[in-house]
């Protein structure tokens, strides 16, 4: 039976806060608003809950998950940079956007694409995420909540609350989302990428 947080989307209580990163900690998953659509987090350290997740979505390893980042200097510590990547992420980051880079040895391998060795990347621009992430202290690891066999988001928290509650163990009601999924852009490359557009604007990367 999943917990049902009322956190305010633009000054979230620091109680609740407080209580979800427990949750996170304790290896539980949480539903959460992002500036995108709501997502699926867990603690990126826990491999059972990891496991859990790609359950819910019915995903294989070789489906990118993502990690949600407070700013920049926590990419830096997950994905290899050079100063053009750097350029890019800074003038499209808080934002939709979601950056395939190569990831670093600091990236578990359970949670890198296993032939690529790269890693999603996002630095969320949506108040209760960025509270999360800050009282966390590191990167959560996440994935569009979206239903399997589904091509839509999950948008409304009740309605998550209806399909997940016996398999999440907290849904932040943080009022509606965006139904649109991030635009994902694989920077690996000499040039970016643009491999699903999304909420974000392709400008930056055409």
């Amino acid at each position: 039976m999943s917990q049902f947080f009322q956190i305010h989307p633009d000054n979230p209580q620091h109680r609740l806060i407080k209580q979800a990163v427990q949750i996170v900690d304790a290896g539980g998953i949480i539903a959460l608003p992002t500036d995108s659509s709501y997502a699926l987090v867990c603690h990126l350290d826990d491999k059972n809950a990891v496991e859990r997740l790609r359950r819910i979505r019915e995903i294989d390893d070789k489906h990118h998950l993502t990690l949600l980042c407070r700013d920049l200097s926590d990419i830096a510590n997950y994905a290899k940079v050079d100063n053009r990547q750097y350029r890019l992420l800074k003038s499209a980051t808080p934002g939709p956007y979601t950056f395939i880079l190569e990831a670093t040895r600091e990236v578990p391998r359970r949670l890198s694409h296993p032939s690529r060795k790269t890693i999603g990347l996002r630095v969320p621009q949506h108040a209760i995420a960025q509270a999360l992430l800050e009282e966390l202290g590191q990167p959560l690891i996440g994935t569009t909540l979206m239903l399997p066999n589904e091509v839509i988001p999950l948008n409304d928290p009740e309605e998550i609350r209806e399909h997940l509650e016996k398999q999440l163990d907290c849904v932040i009601d943080g009022g509606g989302c965006s139904l649109e999924p991030t635009t994902v852009v694989d920077l690996t490359g000499s040039e970016p990428v643009v491999l699903r557009e999304g909420r974000g604007s392709i400008g930056l990367f055409a």
